[in-house]
């Protein structure tokens, strides 16, 4: 199996320098990234925040290496995607980047169990059923394992995807709006989840979100508008009691 680097200490995970991104429109090209530069360190939370096409989840797909940017420079876990082939960043991505989406993306024809373990075999896991079990009931759908997507409620749906993303212990984890086809109720409970086991494996958590609160959540609030970053704001540190 083929080794990977990972960043050196104090090194961040994530750096992106002068990114842009234009595609093509019936009405001419169209600037949907515009310089974009930022760093995000090991197991540090952020949030991104701004309007509906400012450029939120073209940046997430950018980070993840699955949108390639027509200028700037991306690096991932110390690897500088520009230089690398389709199959050598799926790779770097199968093994340092876990993403939960707001629509799910489970595959309908596996069980919970089978969904949860795909990363893992394909990353050659000894175990992945085990592995795979453990983190199900890691999120409290112990009692799932062998139901279908189709099967599953909307909530307990987010759940596997969060025990897939987690699973192979991913340095990073990015998350777009995954409690938008959720009630509140049942988001606030999955984002408990996926704070608790972010917790548990000290991954880097970029979150896509229009909720202030949940932004505060995080360390660090980015905001963005028309293709650019206008805002970095940190939380500030809470004050011990005396």
């Amino acid at each position: 199996m083929e080794m990977l680097d990972l960043p050196q200490p104090g090194s961040p995970l994530v750096a992106l320098d002068a990114v842009r991104l234009t595609l093509p429109s019936a009405a001419g090209p169209v600037e949907i990234l515009r310089g974009v530069s930022l760093t995000v360190m090991p197991g540090e939370t952020v949030a991104l925040l701004g309007p509906s096409g400012s450029g939120k989840s073209t940046l997430m797909l950018v980070m993840a290496g699955l949108e390639r940017p027509s200028a700037g420079r991306v690096e991932l876990a110390g690897q500088e995607l520009g230089g690398l082939d389709e199959d050598r960043l799926a790779r770097l991505r199968g093994r340092r980047v876990g993403i939960v989406f707001q629509a799910f993306h489970l595959i309908p024809t596996m069980t919970a169990l089978e969904n949860v373990a795909i990363p893992l075999e394909l990353a050659g896991s000894g175990n992945a059923f085990g592995e795979a079990a453990a983190a199900l009931g890691r999120v409290g759908l112990d009692h799932r394992l062998t139901h279908y997507p189709g099967q599953l409620s909307g909530g307990e749906q987010q759940r596997v995807a969060i025990a897939r993303a987690f699973v192979a212990g991913p340095p990073l984890l990015l998350a777009d709006e995954p409690t938008g086809n959720l009630d509140q109720t049942t988001g606030a409970s999955v984002i408990d989840c996926l704070f608790a086991e972010r917790e548990r494996h000290g991954t880097a958590l970029v979150l896509i979100t229009h909720d202030p609160d949940l932004a505060e959540r995080c360390e660090r609030q980015l905001r963005m508008a028309d293709g650019r970053i206008v805002e970095d704001r940190r939380r500030p540190p809470l004050r011990r009691a005396l």
